[in-house]
């Protein structure tokens, strides 16, 4: 049995400055790396998800209706798909890249540079329990928590560093999570999607 944390989208484009900002993304990256650095031994593996699109189809509008459709962001090879410069990235094993072609807001739908899904990888090293943080709460954290629990992780949010982009959303989401028997710690930051 072992404890893994999984870090989702903490990428340029979903913090301040970015084409799709959440309001209180930076700190929610400069809160995972304080915590990582003064709780070195809470969890035995840390892996992080990445927004990676190539060409997304529908899931880039012009204009975008910020439901289905979203201005273009986290594009393959542009500043803002890189980690933002806050978040310590020393203790991540292994990175997963999702939506290069689709719109993909779970990191279990994503895979690593060598193909590796991520429940795949979790189980191959023994997980049982997971951690997510990450951005946004209401998206993509709601997401990959929610399939980390149906893919029978015992799986808890750390709401304090994770940020949402509206109150409705938010709320809708913890409900779900809590529905799906994913634990809840914190409150989120919430703020609002801010394109530049």
């Amino acid at each position: 049995m072992s404890r893994a944390l999984i870090i989702v989208d903490v990428q340029n484009d979903f913090c301040e400055g970015g084409s799709l900002a959440v309001a209180g993304g930076a700190g929610v990256a400069t809160g995972i790396s304080r915590l990582l650095t003064g709780q070195p031994q809470r969890w035995d593996h840390v892996v992080a998800t990445k927004d990676y699109h190539v060409d997304p189809g529908p899931h880039f509008g012009n204009p975008p209706d910020f439901v289905d459709s979203w201005p273009a962001h986290c594009v393959v090879g542009t500043p803002g798909s890189e980690f933002h410069p806050n978040l310590t990235t020393d203790r991540v094993e292994e990175i997963f890249h999702k939506g290069e072609h689709a719109a993909a807001y779970s990191g279990f739908e994503g895979h690593s540079g060598d193909g590796a899904h991520l429940a795949q990888w979790l189980r191959d090293r023994e997980v049982t329990e997971v951690d997510v943080v990450g951005i946004a709460t209401d998206h993509c954290v709601r997401a990959t928590a929610l399939d980390a629990a149906r893919e029978g992780f015992a799986t808890t949010v750390l709401l304090d560093l994770t940020a949402a982009v509206a109150a409705p959303t938010a709320a809708s989401a913890l409900e779900q999570l809590t529905a799906a028997g994913v634990v809840l710690q914190g409150t989120p930051v919430i703020g609002a999607a801010t394109a530049d």
